[in-house]
């Protein structure tokens, strides 16, 4: 993904109402993630078609993240945002979280960038530590080297595959703003959902 900087985008984000650098949500629903959300599309339509769930979309780049605020409508209670690098949330949310969501991440293709992924073990590893009892993750990508990858890591670790889609199209489906752009191209989109407890 090629960044274009915006002018105080670090001041715009810190300052943001919906930026937050701890769990702001003091009740009983699930809280969902999204880690790499990007520019919000998934994350925000989670959002208003799940009431009943909090969402935390996190994203590491402020002229990304950007983009997501301006889509947000200023009256959803459900959904906050982070701006931070994934492998400190075990900092902030050790314990909270009931499912995480990873739609169309940086392959990092290159095998001396393989612990990048974010389905390697040191992401699996933050996850264990995320999650309540049972880890949820749901991943969508166009990257088959990255879903091959991705089911022989979630195998490997004792996952339960609950459903895999080469070809996913759901009706329930929310796309992300990358999955438009692919499924308009007439490229196909992997899924899987896996669980397994602690």
């Amino acid at each position: 993904m090629r960044l274009r900087n915006v002018k105080n985008a670090k001041e715009i984000v810190e300052n943001h109402d919906l930026v937050v650098k701890t769990n702001p949500f003091n009740n009983d629903k699930p809280l969902h993630i999204e880690i790499g959300t990007g520019k919000g599309d998934f994350i925000i339509g989670k959002a208003l078609s799940n009431p009943d769930i909090n969402f935390i979309g996190i994203e590491k780049y402020e002229s990304v993240l950007i983009r997501a605020l301006e889509k947000t409508p200023k009256d959803i209670p459900n959904l906050r945002y982070m701006c931070l690098d994934a492998i400190s949330l075990p900092e902030i949310l050790t314990g909270a979280v009931d499912k995480i969501y990873l739609n169309f991440s940086d392959p990092w293709p290159k095998k001396k960038h393989a612990k990048r992924r974010l389905t390697s073990n040191i992401f699996l590893d933050i996850y264990e530590k995320l999650s309540k009892d049972i880890i949820n993750i749901e991943q969508k990508t166009d990257n088959k080297g990255l879903f091959a990858y991705s089911v022989m890591m979630f195998n490997n670790n004792g996952y339960t595959i609950n459903d895999i889609s080469l070809d996913y199209n759901s009706e329930d489906n929310i796309q992300t703003e990358y999955e438009k752009k692919f499924r308009a191209l007439g490229t196909t989109i992997n899924y899987i959902s896996v669980s397994k407890k602690k």
